[in-house]
């Protein structure tokens, strides 16, 4: 029997569709009713972008690992240069469906807000990684287990069921929207002072984490439920929950792009990094790239590669796998334009790339496949994920013991090296946890390393 309300919900949603004038918005967080005086002819949205490229986390993000251990003779992909060229490629989509839909559906578009759909995609394609703690997933995983499995599960009778929620099911994405909106000891409110565009459009899975389910994954902490609601009901995002329930909302449109932009570049660009460690052939690599296309056009790009007089391996490589990029956002441009109704009605399931033509979805279905097994799981990136899980998994076990008992002698020692923005004297514990988690995932892999060995007594400053 079906709760009393619930076909008129449904109908309310399949009438319910968002509107571009409304979802894009270059209202400031923070400074809602504040006009600030212009000096040059910047768009708010470029200012995002720029806010974020010469911010300190984004500057440590080239100290974070992306897949392989960071560079010794061979420079592949880290944090930093991965969200370099997502941006690149986000720009790419966010023009292109921009000036599609002008074309197609949307003359009056023109000369709105709406063209700037490109700078916002990228901005938020800058920042899609922010959040993410050193070591990649392992580091997600080490906070996590630290309470689900190691010390810190005594604190589950300590903690509201909200904040355990959160800290159980640490997420990267929901970490990225608190780096950016939270008011940090000594900040102004509204954190970055984003555009409300920007901000949503980073935020993948726009749900509490009591609504995480099986995959965790969810969009922002407890303690910016308020503000991700507050940004989404000024947008029009269609809220899926109902008064009482975890807040549940549908995907800003301009996700979609985000999240297709890093699904092409961190497939490729690994394929490409994986091929310069010699974990893949030349022939092999070859194969995947011009799986992406049918025989006649696989045949035009060996014979540019011939004509150009291309003989390095890498630069073969180079090539076709700008050509597979280029594809693949054609591919996701139209995809868009075609579900773009979908979209604005949250009824659109999955991601851009599932929805693509036959030949490239089963091309990228494949490199998935055989990037995890000859990729993922190589010895390079398991010997990172096991000692980055380890360190990560100690610092959390000495900080979060320090912050619980704060007395202590050595847990004073502990607090006094923390940067002074983290609340971690706050008088309530949950504050205090957030705090260590807040410092130890803003650490870059290289920094993680030498607090670890410095609090262990491994290593000593050279005094």
């Amino acid at each position: 029997m079906y709760k009393k309300g619930y076909f008129s919900l449904i109908y309310y949603y399949l009438c319910t569709i968002m509107d571009w004038k409304q979802l894009i918005s270059n209202k400031r967080l923070g400074q809602e009713y504040r006009h600030t005086e212009r000096h040059d002819d910047r768009t708010e949205f470029k200012r995002d972008y720029d806010r974020l490229i010469f911010s300190a986390p984004f500057r440590r993000l080239q100290n974070k690992t992306q897949v392989f251990p960071l560079p010794g003779s061979v420079f592949v992909h880290n944090r930093l240069t991965h969200s370099l060229e997502v941006a690149s490629v986000g720009m790419s989509l966010g023009n292109d469906v921009a000036q599609g839909l002008i074309r197609s559906k949307y003359p009056e578009l023109k000369d709105t807000m709406f063209e700037q759909i490109g700078q916002i995609v990228s901005t938020a394609c800058l920042a899609h990684d922010l959040g993410n703690p050193p070591f990649g997933h392992s580091g997600e995983k080490a906070i996590q287990t630290f309470f689900t499995e190691g010390k810190g599960s005594v604190l589950k009778e300590q903690v509201t069921p909200v904040f355990w929620d959160d800290i159980t099911h640490f997420e990267g994405n929901a970490n990225a929207f608190r780096l950016l909106t939270h008011q940090f000891k000594g900040r102004r409110p509204g954190g970055f002072v984003m555009t409300y565009s920007t901000l949503a459009s980073i935020v993948k899975y726009p749900f509490a984490s009591s609504a995480a389910g099986e995959k965790g994954k969810f969009g922002f902490f407890h303690t910016e439920e308020e503000c991700y609601q507050r940004l989404a009901d000024e947008m029009g995002i269609i809220r899926l929950s109902k008064e009482g329930e975890p807040l549940r909302y549908v995907r800003h449109p301009l996700v979609y792009l985000v999240e297709a932009a890093d699904d092409i570049c961190y497939e490729i660009m690994d394929i490409e990094d994986a091929h310069k460690l010699k974990i893949l052939s030349y022939e092999e690599t070859e194969a995947l790239l011009l799986s992406f296309f049918d025989e006649e056009n696989q045949t035009k790009i060996l014979n540019r590669i011939t004509d150009e007089g291309l003989l390095d391996a890498n630069e073969k490589v180079v090539y076709m796998r700008a050509c597979v990029i280029g594809k693949l956002e054609n591919e996701c441009v139209n995809t868009f334009i075609e579900h773009e109704e979908e979209i604005l009605a949250g009824t659109f399931k999955g991601s851009l790339i599932e929805h693509i033509n036959s030949t490239q979805a089963e091309a990228y279905s494949h490199c998935a496949k055989l990037s995890f097994k000859r990729i993922y799981r190589s010895r390079p990136v398991l010997d990172v994920e096991l000692s980055g899980f380890k360190i990560m998994a100690t610092l959390m076990e000495q900080m979060v013991e320090a912050v619980t008992h704060p007395d202590r002698f050595y847990s004073k020692q502990i607090i006094d090296r923390v940067s002074n923005q983290y609340d971690i004297d706050a008088p309530d514990l949950e504050s205090r946890i957030m705090a260590v988690i807040d410092y130890i995932a803003g650490m870059t892999d290289v920094y993680a390393l030498d607090v670890y060995q410095k609090i262990n007594g491994i290593s000593l400053p050279i005094v």
